[in-house]
C-alpha cells in the first residue's frame, strides 16, 4: 500500500472530518459525549484593555485550561481567581465534573494548589531544569 502524508488543506481543517472520526472511535468506547465547547473569557480595564484572560474548553465532561493570564501589575487582586471562578461556573452548566491544567514551576503551581487543583504528574527537566506539572480538580 502506498500511503503519503501531506498537511491538511484548509477545506479538510474546516470540515473536522479526522476529529470526527476519532469521535466516533471513543463513543463506542465511553458512549456520546458533548462537542468541544470553548470558554474565552477577557478580564477588561476600564478603557477596555484586556488585562487578563482564560482560555479553556469542556471536553469528555472535563475542563481543560490551556491559558491563565493576568498582567504583572495587576497580579494579586483577584483577577487571577475570578477568571477560572467563572469558567467552573460556565464548566459546571455545560457538564464539566473536573478539571485539568498543566503549569511551569515558575508559573503558578502554589495558586492552582490553593484554589483546590493537586499535581497528579510532572514531566523532570521538561525545558532546561524546569519541570512541568499536570494539576487535576474536582469541580
Amino acid at each position: 500500500m502506498n500511503i503519503i502524508i501531506s498537511a491538511a488543506t484548509k477545506e479538510e481543517v474546516q470540515t473536522g472530518y479526522v476529529g470526527r472520526q476519532l469521535r466516533e472511535f471513543n463513543y463506542r468506547h465511553v458512549g456520546e459525549y458533548p462537542e468541544t465547547q470553548y470558554i474565552r473569557l477577557n478580564a477588561r480595564d476600564g478603557e477596555g484593555s484586556v488585562v487578563g484572560g482564560i482560555r479553556a474548553l469542556v471536553f469528555m465532561y472535563w475542563l481543560r485550561v490551556e491559558v491563565l493570564w493576568v498582567h504583572d501589575q495587576l497580579r494579586g487582586t483577584g483577577i487571577g481567581s475570578r477568571l477560572p471562578a467563572e469558567a467552573e461556573t460556565i464548566a459546571l452548566a455545560l457538564g464539566a465534573k473536573n478539571s485539568v491544567l498543566e503549569t511551569f514551576e515558575w508559573q503558578a503551581p502554589t495558586f492552582y494548589v490553593k484554589h483546590g487543583y493537586r499535581e497528579v504528574s510532572r514531566i523532570e527537566n521538561y525545558i532546561g531544569r524546569f519541570h512541568l506539572l499536570l494539576m487535576k480538580k474536582r469541580l
